[in-house]
């Protein structure tokens, strides 16, 4: 069983930056693969970036590529996802998610276990 609490969220204006953090608990966050997910409202969850359970391989979606890096301190059992750039579209709500696939999934299915979300408002 995995605990994740994200936070790090808030409101932020258009060009600026947010780093958001996934606490995870439990001694065996190093064996999972860690996603960032986001919904907003209308829109269907989107995949956002992934991390291999050692942090060698990592992965983002299109709309955020070279915007946004994802990270992790298997030391602190954390992950993080730096965003820069950021734009009015990307507000929503942002999960962090834990699972064993291989590799860096994209799908939510492929993920076991999820945060609560936090909050991220990019304002014009």
């Amino acid at each position: 069983q995995v605990q994740l609490v994200e936070s790090g969220g808030g409101l932020v204006q258009a060009g600026g930056s947010l780093r958001l953090s996934c606490a995870a608990s439990g001694r065996t966050f190093s064996r999972y693969t860690m996603g960032w997910f986001r919904s907003a409202p209308g829109k269907e969850r989107e995949f956002v970036a992934a991390i291999t359970f050692y942090g060698g391989v990592s992965y983002a979606a299109n709309s955020v590529e070279g915007r946004f890096t994802i990270s992790r301190d298997n030391a602190k059992n954390t992950v993080y996802l730096q965003m820069n750039s950021l734009k009015p579209e990307d507000t929503g709500i942002y999960y962090c998610a834990a699972g064993t696939a291989v590799g860096v999934p994209t799908l939510g299915r492929q993920y076991d276990y999820w945060g609560q979300g936090t909050q991220v408002t990019v304002s014009l």
